[in-house]
């Protein structure tokens, strides 16, 4: 369970990574850095910023959670360092 949490929270960060890289923080968006007008043809102007927008918020909201539930599951059950102390006499 916990090895496929992680490669889920890997593929997500690589596609948050790739979502942020697309987008122009000038507003150009996802026409100005794949060839101009065929992106904007497939798209439209105003729906290829909105798509990537909306998919980095979702990807984004994906990590968080996939973070906080490997947490939880891989520190449940797990045994800490201190109770492997031993204590001297």
């Amino acid at each position: 369970m916990t090895t496929f949490l992680t490669i889920l929270t890997a593929l997500d960060a690589i596609l948050l990574t790739i979502a942020v890289l697309v987008q122009n923080p000038k507003g150009g968006g996802i026409d100005s850095t794949f060839g101009g007008n065929s992106a904007n043809q497939v798209f439209g102007a105003a729906k290829s910023a909105d798509f990537i927008e909306k998919a980095t918020w979702y990807l984004a909201a994906g990590l968080f959670i996939l973070c906080v539930v490997t947490a939880l599951t891989v520190n449940h059950g797990a045994a800490t360092i201190v109770d492997d102390l031993v204590v001297p006499n």
